[in-house]
């Protein structure tokens, strides 16, 4: 049976076009330049996520206390705060903190630099998001029932003591997530501090489609912002669910 030539030819190897070869060759080339950059710009981005829960969390027991105060006046200012601060966005907060003191009152008390940017979103990302996490305290507390209150004041215990030793256990168990997802949303508002030209990983990766560093017209470095912010995003999400993993122990 003939089974034909065994010196079969397939033809000349398909030649990767000219254009596309010069494509990656300049992809190539970028790509260390670009990521030096977005790695600075990264670093902005996480300085301002943890100068911002340094300050929220504490800031908002603070404002949930307030809220809860029997005090009806500190009550209801609190409560109207919280109200405004969470019906408003975020990046007219940032406009107004950054811009009011000096066109306004003719006191720029920020400067013109890059710290006085940060100081001034940080500033408006603390009161934001203190105020979010503020109605979690809140919400977690008055969840628990008022019997083991009167039954710790029964027992002669003080109200600091009862809040301690009997409810703080309980409401962390209960805010946990709500909290985790706050803090997963904080890393991406991150971005919205650009508006006052904080240069964050988004301002890093916009940039490249203006002019920067040599390379213009690029917008590859802006869609690669994304794996920073999902890379973050994936590690909290499994630090969250360990955390849970850990409480997990006291069902509510």
């Amino acid at each position: 049976m003939y089974s034909g030539p065994n010196n079969y030819d397939p033809g000349p190897i398909p030649q990767i076009p000219d254009e596309r070869r010069e494509n990656m060759q300049l992809f190539l080339k970028q790509f260390p330049i670009v990521i030096q950059s977005l790695n600075i710009g990264f670093l902005q981005t996480l300085k301002l996520f943890f100068v911002t829960l340094l300050g929220a969390i504490p800031l908002g027991l603070v404002i949930a206390l307030g809220s809860m105060s029997r005090v009806k006046p500190l009550s209801a200012l609190t409560r109207v705060i919280v109200w405004i601060v969470r019906g408003s966005p975020l990046m007219i907060q940032l406009l107004i903190i950054f811009y009011f003191p000096g066109i306004v009152l003719g006191n720029p008390i920020w400067g013109g630099g890059e710290s006085g940017r940060f100081a001034a979103a940080s500033v408006a990302f603390i009161i934001n998001y203190a105020c979010y996490f503020s109605e979690i305290y809140r919400g977690g507390i008055q969840s628990i029932p008022i019997g083991q209150e009167e039954a710790g004041l029964v027992l002669g215990m003080t109200p600091a003591q009862i809040f301690l030793h009997v409810k703080l256990s309980q409401v962390i168990k209960r805010i946990v997530p709500p909290m985790s997802n706050e803090i997963i949303t904080l890393v991406k508002d991150t971005s919205l501090s650009r508006i006052i030209a904080l240069q964050e990983i988004i301002w890093a990766g916009q940039a490249f489609m203006k002019s920067s560093r040599g390379i213009s017209g690029a917008i590859w470095p802006l869609f690669f912002t994304g794996v920073y912010y999902l890379a973050c995003n994936g590690l909290l999400t499994l630090l969250f669910g360990w955390v849970e993993r850990k409480l997990s122990y006291y069902k509510v």
